[in-house]
């Protein structure tokens, strides 16, 4: 699967899933993007970052696989180029000084390509930064979404492989292998407080898992996604809130 399997609601996104952007600010201070400098948002979502790279007077383009959050960023933000590219198969004319991306290498299931694409488009001595979901993200909710498909059986659902979760030591491998030096590697804990206090765990799966339900009707999918709510409660309700188990990855490295 790559970004175009999952049904983005973009309302539900901005609404409800704001933190996707709002933890990437962090991010962009790790960028810490100068004037003048060319960077690329990959996987630019509906522009937050974008925008918030822009400000620094840098030149940004935005670049994401699904058009709805394309067309989204256009209208926010119209002095900002965006354009509708696959993350593991895209080119531009000129390289650019550094490639920021935030929260979308784990829908990648072309990891390799992805890095190869990201390798072709920038200067030598350009720089990654990156963030995305690492080994163990989200696991029990995941786990728990298999378990109940199966046991409804839904066995062929259980199987889909949403996401490309890897430890540090594999993807600082992939990048060394493809022509980068990986300056800082980290794997961590990010658990990760939902909007809705009824429906947590259910929106978060509508929003980001939404593949695993494309062949079910309403009903049953409705059905799903409260046993699963109930099933991870005991795991990811804490102090009145929903938490979701993330572990992220971040990368600093620079072409060789």
């Amino acid at each position: 699967m790559n970004l175009k399997s999952n049904k983005w609601d973009v309302e539900l996104y901005n609404d409800k899933h704001n933190f996707v952007y709002e933890y990437g600010e962090e991010l962009v201070r790790l960028l810490n993007p100068k004037a003048g400098e060319a960077i690329l948002d990959l996987g630019c979502g509906s522009g937050q970052l974008s925008y918030q790279i822009s400000r620094s007077k840098a030149k940004v383009i935005g670049i994401d696989s699904s058009k709805s959050m394309i067309e989204s960023a256009k209208l926010k933000y119209p002095e900002i180029n965006f354009f509708v590219k696959d993350a593991s198969d895209f080119r531009f004319d000129k390289p650019f000084d550094a490639i920021f991306s935030n929260a979308v290498l784990h829908w990648v299931l072309e990891s390799e390509k992805a890095v190869v694409s990201m390798k072709n488009n920038l200067k030598s001595g350009g720089r990654l930064v990156l963030e995305f979901g690492g080994k163990g993200n989200v696991e029990t909710i995941i786990q728990s979404v298999r378990n109940v498909l199966k046991s409804k059986g839904y066995t062929k659902e259980s199987k889909i492989n949403n996401w490309y979760f890897p430890d540090v030591a594999e993807y600082k491998i992939l990048l060394e292998k493809n022509g980068f030096e990986v300056e800082y590697a980290k794997l961590y804990e990010r658990p990760t407080e939902l909007t809705d206090t009824e429906n947590g765990i259910k929106d978060w799966l509508m929003m980001f898992g939404s593949s695993f339900f494309k062949n079910l009707n309403d009903n049953v999918r409705n059905e799903i996604l409260e046993l699963v709510q109930e099933d991870v409660k005991k795991d990811c309700f804490v102090n009145g809130k929903w938490i979701a188990d993330y572990k992220r990855i971040r990368i600093l490295a620079r072409k060789l």
